[in-house]
């Protein structure tokens, strides 16, 4: 603990150096990349990061009428769409297959699955599921067989119910994850590419019990963070390290992940900036700030926009505010998210 903490410290040095509201459809402006940048087998771009979205969330739209809409309203196309899948439900759908292997612009899948709403972590754990694992693996591999991201019940620190027999110990959260993979892998879906996304907030990596709900690094591919432009955040950089006086010891989300994971990539795979009633070009200079920060980040290799009229917690459409919509098309076509080619199907 006290190396990690030594090394918290010294990357945390490193890492602190230094319009119009009409939402006009913008002409999406393409980028071949460069044909040097390449993808791993984990889907790791060797160059820059992928730019990503889930689009117009809660506000009704069938998938692909959301994605092109968005998409048109960015200026800009998507490398990764992030969909939401619960239960006993199959994926990706036919609209996502679509979207996936649309000839003109292939798109990365970033699938987010609960697998039962109704069960414990223990009792998946346990094999309660394994019949709904194994029709998915079978439709995966009659179906799919591209390389997609996948995440199991994302943000579980507020699940979490640390009593006994609970089932939804840290522990079981840990358990229920390594099950679903290894029957998947067992089931033959090679392709699936996992994904451990935690909720990004200090007050949850405080408890006792947190590091317990990480299910070991050969289930997991990539870990990611879900965190949100709150009022206490200004930049990216409070964004992605988000520390709080009431907890001294948290050094910031990437900075523990750096530490924590220094040999896998990091995904913000939701991130929105809140309406400012009392600063209309907030969310302007919000996207200015991930543009001039985001190379400071080596380790993020993804970028997911949770764009939503109606999120929990506010409205995250990337194009209300002052001049929000320009500063949001321009961080979308940076060469930065532009140099490695999505793999084509």
């Amino acid at each position: 603990m006290a190396l990690i903490l030594a090394v918290i410290a010294m990357l945390a040095a490193c890492s602190t150096a230094e319009g119009s509201n009409v939402r006009a459809p913008v002409a999406i402006k393409e980028a071949a990349g460069s044909p040097s940048c390449t993808a791993t087998s984990r889907l790791i771009p060797s160059c820059g990061a992928w730019w990503g979205l889930a689009p117009e969330v809660f506000s009704g739209a069938p998938l692909d009428q959301a994605l092109h809409s968005a998409e048109s309203r960015m200026g800009a196309a998507a490398d990764v769409v992030h969909v939401y899948h619960r239960g006993s439900e199959l994926f990706p759908t036919s609209a996502e297959i679509r979207l996936a292997r649309d000839p003109a612009r292939p798109r990365l899948l970033m699938v987010n699955w609960k697998p039962s709403l109704d069960h414990t972590w223990a009792e998946i754990a346990d094999g309660a599921l394994d019949a709904r694992i194994d029709r998915l693996a079978g439709y995966l591999r009659r179906t799919f067989p591209e390389r997609f991201f996948l995440t199991l019940h994302h943000e579980p620190e507020n699940d979490v119910d640390e009593s006994s027999g609970s089932g939804m110990q840290a522990t079981d959260y840990a358990a229920m994850f390594r099950h679903v993979v290894a029957r998947l892998r067992a089931e033959g879906v090679k392709n699936a590419v996992m994904v451990m996304t935690y909720m990004g907030a200090p007050n949850w990596a405080a408890e006792p019990w947190f590091e317990d709900l990480y299910p070991g690094d050969d289930v997991v591919d990539w870990v990611a963070m879900d965190p949100y432009a709150d009022g206490r955040v200004e930049d990216f950089e409070g964004l992605v390290n988000k520390t709080r006086k009431e907890y001294p010891d948290w050094p910031g989300f990437y900075r523990w992940m750096q530490a924590r994971f220094p040999g896998k990539p990091v995904m913000v795979a939701e991130w929105g900036v809140f309406e400012r009633s009392d600063d209309r070009g907030f969310k302007r200079a919000f996207y200015e700030s991930v543009r001039r920060q985001i190379k400071r980040y080596p380790q993020i290799k993804a970028l997911l926009y949770f764009d939503s009229p109606q999120a929990p917690r506010g409205d995250t459409s990337f194009d209300t505010g002052s001049g929000a919509d320009r500063a949001f098309t321009e961080l979308a076509r940076d060469p930065y998210f532009r140099s490695t080619p999505v793999p084509r199907p």
